[in-house]
């Protein structure tokens, strides 16, 4: 999952810095989010598989949360073959393989 993608964001002081990631605020705690890979309308699905069922979709071009992640079904994507999967909500999953975190290993705690 090796790809060289960063996005270039203005500061509030009208310059343009560079991000591939970026922190929320979410309950006092600070909460990363990465970009889905371009274009890519991905599935969130109910667990850490294929075999569960997708709760929704998200739209191209969406940053999400990575609260936990946890092993689950390989999957080949646009940033490699994982099967490590990121919760980004509670009971909700996307494969790390289209979720661009800079890293092939985990980036967050394991779910527990």
């Amino acid at each position: 999952m090796s790809v060289d993608r960063v996005e270039a964001t203005e500061a509030t002081d009208g310059t343009n810095e560079t991000n591939d990631t970026d922190d929320t605020q979410a309950a006092g705690a600070t909460v990363r989010t990465y970009p889905v890979a371009p274009g890519v309308r991905l599935n969130v699905r109910s667990g850490p598989g294929t075999n569960y069922g997708i709760v929704r979709v998200l739209p191209a071009d969406t940053r999400v949360p990575i609260f936990c992640q946890t092993p689950g079904t390989t999957v080949t994507g646009p940033y490699g073959t994982s099967n490590i999967w990121d919760n980004i909500d509670n009971g909700e999953y996307v494969s790390d393989a289209y979720v661009y975190t800079g890293s092939d290993g985990y980036v967050a705690s394991r779910c527990s």
